[in-house]
């Protein structure tokens, strides 16, 4: 739970870390804007100034140099009676049209206060001007910037989690093999014993559980077995694995804790599945069920199913999970006790949705009154 955690916040530092450059990056860049904008007006004020002595002074090649140096800042020139006397950087398309470059003249009016230009005998011109491509495009810039940074981010982020995911895949792999092969001569060897100790001792309590516990011994090193490799489904019936199951757990839990199985189910005797496997999970979620409640109250193992669904609720008594770690109960290295490596319902997890195509997940819990799993396979 710890490890988990710690991964959780390196991720949250990454993400922080991304949001700083990019909130950095927005407000330099809208500073940067600010100053443009300002050196924008003032070439539009020289541009109107430029025009102004056009009228009272005789040097034209100056004044026509300042006018023509304006290659960025649309502007547009009208008189007291809002008649457009001239235009510069404003589109071939909008200047052609009267009733567009009108519209355009409405925005620049909207965005900026128009600069006054005095003339002779008390004559004023109005210069309108709005901003640049340049200068919208700048603006725009630290936003693009920011989700830039932020897809990157996303992209490392599910990168290493993958990454992460697949070496400790290899591990599980790897030690559930080595697990299996290792627990393989020594169960041989107890198969053996078995039949010597049922047949010199028949009707015997020792007799009865001890072959039970080699078969399980027995499908336990399977299971280790089939892990990494994608394990093949038939069709089979599932309230027969139910009952099974249940029947087995019931002698290996508390005697003061009630496990019963409820089918509700009409066909579902051919539902394809991997019993080895499914027996694991079902088993695993029953133990879960057992634990929490510490000794005492009541596990439900119940079979439901739709037309194109099957449902297997195991329903409990138990102390209940908080709805923060209904997804976090099934990472590796969750868990509850003092003793345990919370690979179960990682394991569970990988099963049935991996191997199973299925779903599994927490259908219902509420602290101190119990929870619900749910496992959904497809008919």
């Amino acid at each position: 739970m710890n490890i988990y955690r710690k991964r959780l916040l390196w991720k949250v530092l990454l993400l922080i870390f991304a949001v700083v450059i990019g909130l950095g990056s927005l407000i330099y860049t809208h500073d940067l804007v600010s100053r443009l904008k300002e050196e924008e007006r003032k070439k539009a004020e020289q541009w109107a100034e430029a025009t102004r002595r056009l009228v009272t002074s005789d040097d034209f090649e100056f004044l026509f140099s300042i006018i023509e140096d304006n290659t960025t800042v649309p502007v547009i020139l009208i008189d007291n009676d809002e008649k457009i006397i001239s235009h510069r950087n404003i589109p071939s398309g909008v200047a052609s049209d009267n009733a567009s470059l009108r519209r355009e003249l409405e925005r620049m009016r909207k965005r900026n206060e128009p600069i006054s230009i005095e003339l002779a005998d008390g004559v004023f011109n109005y210069l309108y001007f709005r901003e640049s491509s340049l200068l919208r495009q700048l603006r725009i810039y630290p936003y693009v910037q920011l989700a830039v940074i932020l897809l990157f981010i996303a992209v490392a982020y599910v990168a290493f989690s993958s990454s992460r995911m697949a070496e400790q895949n290899q591990v599980w792999v790897g030690l559930s093999r080595e697990t299996a092969h290792q627990l393989g001569t020594p169960t041989s060897s107890l198969s053996a014993w078995s039949e010597i100790i049922c047949s010199r001792y028949p009707g015997t309590d020792i007799a009865e559980e001890l072959p039970a516990d080699v078969d399980r011994l027995m499908r336990v090193t399977e299971r280790f077995s089939l892990i990494g490799s994608k394990p093949k489904l038939h069709p089979e019936n599932l309230p027969a694995l139910a009952e099974m199951t249940a029947a087995y757990l019931r002698k290996r839990i508390a005697s003061t804790v009630e496990l019963s199985v409820l089918n509700e189910t009409t066909r579902c005797t051919a539902v394809p599945f991997n019993p080895v496997l499914l027996g694991w999970v079902i088993e695993n979620l029953v133990k879960n069920s057992a634990d929490a409640m510490k000794g005492s109250g009541k596990i439900i193992v119940r079979l439901s199913e739709t037309i194109r669904e099957a449902f297997i609720d195991v329903d409990d008594t138990g102390k209940g999970i908080p709805r923060k770690d209904f997804k976090t109960i099934f990472k590796p290295g969750y868990t509850t006790r003092e003793r345990g490596w919370g690979l179960g319902l990682s394991l569970s997890k990988r099963i049935i949705e991996e191997y199973h195509k299925g779903r599994i997940f927490v259908l219902r819990s509420e602290p101190g009154l119990g929870s619900c799993m749910r496992i959904i396979l497809k008919k």
